[in-house]
C-alpha cells in the first residue's frame, strides 16, 4: 500500500512538472522561435548610397525596411530572413543584385532591429508579411519578382507566393533556402515530447508548396542539422505533383547557417537572376 501511495506521487508529481513544462512553453515560445537583436534608431543598417531605409505603419507596430535601388531595375528581390538577428546581418552581400539590376527589399519582424512591437501569432507574421509588399507591389509592376525567404522566413515566403499566385500575380521565381515542411514537424522532430498542439506557430510550408505556381527554387546544405534536407526533398515532391516547377540544389559541405555562403550558392542565385 505505501508503495502504492509513493508511486502515485511520483507519477502525479512528474504529471505536475510536464503540465509546467508545457504550459511554460506555450506562453514563451516566441521566446524560443524568434531570437531579435534591437539597433538603435541612429545607427545605419547600410551606408551604401543606392539603399534606404524608412518604416511602413502596420497595427501596433512600425516595421524597419531597407531597400537597394537600380537606376534601370529590371525586377525585385523581395527576401524575408531568418529567426535572429536584424537587418544589419541580413542586408549585405549586394553586389550580385546591382550585377542582376535587381532591387532587394527586406524587412524587420516586429521586435527585430528598429522595428517596434512584439510578435503575437502566425497570423499576425504573415499579415505584416503581405502589408509589407503590398507597399512595394505597385512599383513593380510589369518588372520581375522574386519572393524569397530564408530558414523561418521559407514558410512566410512560400504563404505570399501562393497568394500572389492566387490573385493571378504568380511570381517569376520563389527562392527557399534552408526550409521547413513545416514548423510543426521540425518541432516533432526536435522535441518529440512536446503535445504538437502546443506550437502556436505551424507554418505549413508544405501546404503552400502545392499551391504555388511558376519556377521554385530549393536550397540546402546537406549538412544541415538544424533543418535537415530531407525537408527541402518532401517539398520538392510535393511542388512536383502541382503546376509549379521546382528545382532543388544540394549544397555540398553546407550546414545550416552557412550555406549562402558557398559559392555554388552564389553562382546559382547570379544565374537565375540572370535568366529572369
Amino acid at each position: 500500500m505505501v508503495y502504492a501511495i509513493f508511486t502515485a506521487s511520483v507519477v502525479a508529481a512528474i504529471g505536475a512538472v510536464y503540465a509546467c513544462a508545457v504550459g511554460w512553453l506555450w506562453f514563451r515560445q516566441e521566446r524560443l522561435l524568434f531570437e531579435p537583436d534591437l539597433l538603435a534608431h541612429d545607427e545605419p543598417i547600410c551606408a551604401d548610397p543606392d539603399t534606404r531605409e524608412f518604416f511602413i505603419e502596420v497595427p501596433g507596430a512600425r516595421l524597419s525596411v531597407a531597400q537597394l535601388r537600380n537606376e534601370k531595375s529590371r525586377g525585385v528581390f523581395f527576401f524575408l530572413h531568418g529567426n535572429s538577428g536584424n537587418l544589419k546581418k541580413w542586408f549585405v552581400e549586394l553586389d550580385a543584385f546591382r550585377k542582376a539590376n535587381f532591387d532587394v527589399v527586406m524587412f524587420d519582424y516586429r521586435g527585430f532591429g528598429k522595428s517596434s512591437g512584439q510578435i503575437e501569432s502566425e497570423e499576425q507574421l504573415h499579415a505584416d508579411v503581405k502589408a509589407v509588399w503590398e507597399h512595394f507591389a505597385g512599383m513593380y509592376e510589369g518588372k520581375r519578382v522574386v519572393i524569397a525567404g530564408q530558414s523561418l522566413g521559407t514558410g512566410l515566403a512560400a504563404g505570399l507566393s501562393a497568394q500572389l499566385s492566387a490573385a493571378g500575380r504568380t511570381p517569376d521565381l520563389t527562392m527557399l533556402v534552408s526550409p521547413y515542411s513545416s514548423m510543426r514537424a521540425l518541432a516533432a522532430e526536435l522535441y518529440p515530447w512536446v503535445p504538437l498542439q502546443v506550437l502556436r506557430y505551424p507554418l505549413h510550408t508544405l501546404e503552400h508548396a502545392a499551391k504555388l505556381l511558376g519556377p521554385v527554387m530549393l536550397i540546402h546544405g546537406d549538412k544541415d542539422e538544424l533543418i535537415p534536407i530531407r525537408h527541402s526533398e518532401e517539398l520538392c515532391t510535393a511542388m512536383g505533383k502541382g503546376k509549379c516547377k521546382p528545382q532543388l540544389l544540394r549544397v555540398t559541405g553546407a550546414g545550416h547557417s552557412d550555406v549562402h555562403l558557398f559559392p555554388t550558392v552564389r553562382k546559382a542565385l547570379a544565374s537565375a537572376l540572370g535568366r529572369l
